[in-house]
């Protein structure tokens, strides 16, 4: 079976999906050609409900490498755990392996491999789920030797990406992403991909195999998928170049993946932004005007949320989305505060922004979710973060200290100015109105006098008009 249309016909299109989700996720792929533990010359039937069944029972396994303490190991397997949950796969079990060396043929020794596989066995499971990442031969290898799926933290989370993409733009990333993953692991889907198409009357070598040719459409798929993706890039220029026409100060809103960025920016700004208690609820940034105390407005930008390990393929495709954050002025990270893997969280967005270029942005730290603490932890978060602001978009707990921070940060890049506008440039006056901070306002028989904070974008224009009062 060749590749027509990814993602209206897939690999596996004549597969069943037992979850209903999107055919790019690579829970989709099922091998045709497993063979039965039972007997070994009968090919598994995919339309077999216990084949399904086990097919969504999985053997969660962490490593813990010598430099790695057992609290990080659990603490990545326990977010392993949750990211799996977000997917509706059954997890049976779970087992940390501790790595002296990488096996570089199953990334664990045999030995391992055999006590994991047992407790898959056991468990009734068909699905081991690393926290680590697989190479598609390390995959195939499992697979052939344990007759199990093997799959990584990786592929779970492009697929809880799928899953929650429902903008053009976000489907093109993820599907961009999945293509990307897809392509390696072609050999590992199909059996019949050995076949070769013979060669034409007017062809002299033996012909394309299979292999060759599903390959060939997956990069002319990926080449359209870039082209289309590149014109959404452009559409969201002329968004972002739209908005600086009024010149208002950019925030963006940052931070580990269901920190409550979401819940903040519409407990700030009156908007119903999708917030969940779920991971990556929130994939296409969203961008609203908030009007602080003063008077003074500015552009606030919820963003995607980030996680450890984020697999690289998925930042890349996402640096559309991500670009929001490098063009702000300022941003706002969000960190869970009940979270006892704040600091690790912490890191990990830092680290994110640093590879996308906005690692230099003024940062305004939020430690959300204040509710949840008591006056000890408060204390130890602070200590660590002694600039943060303690805030609970629940309750409402440090929200005008917050607003505060934002009016200084806004007002740090304004000038105080008195200006007098001569009354052919009511253009000027209407832009000042829009985009600046007017104190008084006063209309006098050779213009309007005005006192007001200027923005950056507009100082130059309007020292033109200064008076001294």
């Amino acid at each position: 079976m060749a590749i027509t249309s990814l993602p209206q016909a897939t690999l596996c299109s004549r597969l069943p999906h037992p979850r209903g989700q999107n055919p790019l996720s690579p829970f989709y792929f099922r091998h045709v050609s497993d063979e039965s533990e039972d007997n070994p010359d009968k090919p598994l039937d995919p339309f077999d409900p216990e084949v399904i069944a086990r097919s969504n029972r999985a053997i969660l396994v962490g490593l813990q490498r010598p430099d790695d303490t057992a609290a990080e190991a659990q603490a990545l397997l326990d977010e392993l755990h949750e990211l799996v949950s977000n997917v509706g796969v059954e997890i049976r079990g779970s087992i940390i392996a501790r790595l002296r060396e990488e096996n570089p043929r199953t990334l664990v020794g045999s030995g391992k491999l055999e006590e994991i596989a047992q407790l898959a066995r056991d468990k009734e499971c068909g699905l081991i789920i690393f926290d680590d990442e697989l190479t598609p031969a390390q995959q195939r290898n499992w697979e052939k030797d344990a007759k199990l799926r093997a799959i990584d933290r990786q592929e779970i989370i492009l697929d809880i990406f799928i899953t929650r993409a429902k903008t053009r733009e976000a489907v093109l990333q993820v599907e961009l992403a999945a293509l990307q993953q897809m392509l390696p692991r072609l050999k590992r889907l199909w059996s019949h991909l050995d076949r070769q198409r013979g060669g034409g009357t007017m062809q002299r070598d033996a012909g394309e195999t299979q292999l060759e040719m599903d390959q060939r459409k997956i990069r002319d798929k990926i080449a359209k998928v870039r082209r289309d993706l590149a014109e959404v890039v452009a559409q969201r220029a002329t968004q972002r170049k739209q908005r600086k026409r009024v010149p208002l100060p950019t925030f963006s809103i940052v931070g580990y993946t269901n920190a409550g960025k979401s819940s903040l920016l519409n407990k700030l700004t009156g908007s119903e932004v999708l917030a969940a208690n779920k991971l990556f609820a929130t994939l296409d940034p969203t961008t609203r005007r908030l009007a602080l105390p003063s008077g003074r407005a500015l552009l606030l930008t919820d963003t995607v949320g980030f996680v450890r390990r984020l697999p690289h393929r998925l930042v890349e495709a996402f640096k559309a989305t991500l670009e929001e954050a490098v063009q702000a002025d300022f941003l706002v990270h969000v960190i869970d505060l009940g979270s006892p893997e704040r600091d690790k969280h912490a890191e990990t967005t830092l680290q994110v922004l640093t590879e996308i270029g906005a690692g230099d942005r003024p940062v305004i730290t939020v430690l959300n979710k204040a509710d949840l603490c008591d006056e000890v932890e408060r204390a130890q978060a602070l200590a660590a973060y002694p600039d943060a602001k303690l805030v609970s978009t629940k309750t409402g707990e440090g929200l005008p200290a917050l607003l505060q921070r934002l009016e200084e940060c806004a007002a740090s890049r304004d000038e105080h100015m008195t200006l007098l506008i001569p009354h052919d440039q009511y253009a000027m006056l209407s832009k000042l109105h829009a985009g600046a901070t007017i104190l008084n306002s006063k209309a006098l028989p050779e213009g309007t006098r005005v006192e007001v904070y200027v923005p950056t974008r507009l100082q130059e224009t309007c020292r033109a008009w200064a008076i001294k009062e």
